[in-house]
């Protein structure tokens, strides 16, 4: 059977800011693959260049070295409009849950699906209020985010990432702003609803409570990739069912 092929394919990657004397190398000889429905969780310390991998796979920086495919479209030396187009086939979850106040939780979940010419308003608010009944707020579909929890903000801000069933999501420290219990609800959401779909999840964080929902674990360390194992995560799976047997 042959192997499908990679979501993300990123080789040789190398990455600079600043230019002159002030230039300064962030990001050095990444290679890494993300395959459908994967959930690829990258950790690190501040300043490793996790959100600086995270912004340049999702189209929000330009390729500069090496090789970045998205669904096997090359992005060194992609057009801004090519990134654009990139860009609307990958869902974004961020710390800041970053919703509109003066719209509902619908109507945040359902801007992301009128991004789509071809899709008319009853349809809209169908999916849209469909994907927060599958997250869990199917009784807040018209309340205000003032009128929320950390928690139900964010589970919003997943139903938008997720509503247009994209091929990947890129998350970044998604359950920071969150208490235990609210995190872990967040991310379970966003395991089944990943598996459900068929959708890639990267997830870069420090929360250490949430890593036994990856399929793998990556690291980042000055700049490189440390470590890529899925051997991490067995061992600290098997690890936790111990603790809780």
């Amino acid at each position: 059977m042959m192997r499908q092929e990679p979501v993300i394919a990123i080789k040789n990657l190398n990455h600079y800011y600043g230019r002159g004397a002030l230039k300064r190398q962030i990001l050095f000889d990444i290679n890494l693959e993300i395959y459908a429905g994967e959930i690829v969780i990258m950790t690190g310390p501040s300043g490793s260049g996790k959100t600086t991998l995270l912004s340049l796979i999702g189209g929000l920086r330009s390729v500069q070295e090496g090789s970045l495919k998205f669904l096997s479209e090359e992005l060194l030396g992609a057009s801004q409009n090519q990134l654009v187009q990139v860009r609307r086939k990958i869902g974004y979850i961020f710390q800041a849950h970053n919703l509109l106040g003066f719209l509902t939780a619908r109507q945040n979940v359902q801007m992301a699906v009128e991004l789509n010419d071809a899709v008319a308003q009853s349809e809209a608010i169908a999916k849209s209020e469909a994907m927060l009944t599958a997250v869990g707020l199917q009784e807040r579909i018209n309340y205000y985010p003032d009128n929320l929890s950390g928690g139900q903000k964010q589970r919003i801000a997943i139903a938008r990432a997720l509503v247009n069933h994209p091929p990947l999501v890129l998350a970044d420290e998604p359950t920071a702003a969150l208490d235990k219990q609210s995190g872990r609800d967040v991310v379970e959401i966003m395991q089944r609803l990943a598996k459900d779909q068929g959708t890639s999840i990267l997830l870069v964080t420090h929360d250490n409570r949430i890593l036994d929902i990856a399929d793998r674990i990556v690291e980042m360390e000055d700049g490189l990739l440390a470590r890529d194992s899925q051997s991490v995560v067995s061992h600290y799976d098997s690890g936790v069912r111990n603790q809780n047997s």
